[in-house]
């Protein structure tokens, strides 16, 4: 059954208006999450404002949204004045414009949202919408008002419906300059970039994301599980650091010699003599960790 809407309005384009529903369109509800207790009660925990000068409990009635003015204190906003900037893209999705897709920078996409219908009445429109932008290869430009804060949408086919996501404004976006700007100008030699584009070429693939597997999320479930059942975690494998390449051709063609089917953790090894293997010479075993306590059971 589809989730409840996140927000219902008007999608218009000039003078053509449909009723449409928003929806998120990723969740991580299936993730694990935990509470916080209190080690010797056993009881949960919860959160409370506390005055910053008295250090007393404020209760919700007694909350007031402000904005600090320097020098001068805050200005209160009530509820109701909040709620009253309504601006026309609370309610409506109105399209200012359409550009092809190439040309929207994906550091600028934030959020994905399924857009549909949600009366038969409306169907045709918003379908003229959806099929007009899929015939010209467009995406369209609108605004709307999505918790409390009027963002930029980027509007685009996808099935029968349509997919809305929200665009970082310029000022949220940071100026990549700062963080490339001292990166040389290096000149890469022919062998090596044929090399490169070899390796490239052998791990070709498709885009399938079921074969890409939360681990960190399984790792988590299998602690969980183990410390219910009061038994020892496994103690994790320690990650292992790659070696400073110190030959870049001899990693190149070491690395046409790898499996190809190799995963991700697997290295290419240097030549004999060219370049360290970047182990640690600190060997042993793990030590090992102390029996872990039961799991605490919630006081009945």
């Amino acid at each position: 059954m589809a989730s409840r809407p996140t927000w219902k309005g008007y999608l218009k384009l000039a003078l053509v208006t449909c009723p449409v529903a928003l929806f998120t369109a990723t969740s991580t509800a299936h993730r694990i999450s935990f509470h916080t207790y209190n080690r010797e009660t056993g009881h949960r925990v919860r959160r409370q404002y506390i005055d910053a000068e008295t250090g007393e409990v404020v209760e919700d009635d007694e909350q007031v949204r402000g904005y600090e003015v320097k020098d001068e204190g805050y200005v209160e906003i009530e509820d109701e004045e909040y709620a009253s900037v309504a601006l026309e893209s609370t309610h409506t999705i109105e399209i200012d414009s359409f550009v092809p897709r190439s040309q929207v920078d994906e550091i600028y996409v934030d959020t994905p949202y399924y857009l549909a219908p949600t009366d038969k009445v409306g169907e045709e429109a918003f379908a003229v919408i959806r099929e007009a932008m899929r015939s010209r290869k467009m995406v369209g430009l609108a605004r709307l008002v999505l918790y409390r804060r009027e963002r930029v949408v980027m509007l685009e086919p996808r099935e029968k419906g349509m997919l809305l996501t929200t665009l970082h404004y310029v000022g949220e976006v940071r100026d990549d300059a700062e963080y490339f700007e001292d990166i040389g100008d290096t000149r890469i030699g022919k062998d090596m970039l044929d090399l490169a584009g070899h390796i490239i070429d052998t791990k070709m693939s498709r885009f399938d994301p079921s074969r890409f597997k939360d681990r960190y999320e399984e790792a988590l479930a299998e602690l969980v599980k183990a410390k219910a059942k009061g038994k020892q975690p496994k103690p994790a494998k320690a990650p292992r650091k790659p070696g400073n390449v110190v030959n870049l051709m001899d990693a190149l063609k070491a690395s046409l010699g790898s499996n190809d089917n190799s995963s991700d953790e697997d290295e290419p090894k240097p030549r004999k003599g060219s370049a360290s293997s970047g182990r640690s010479k600190s060997s042993g075993t793990a030590k090992k960790k102390p029996a872990a306590k039961p799991a605490r059971r919630k006081a009945g």
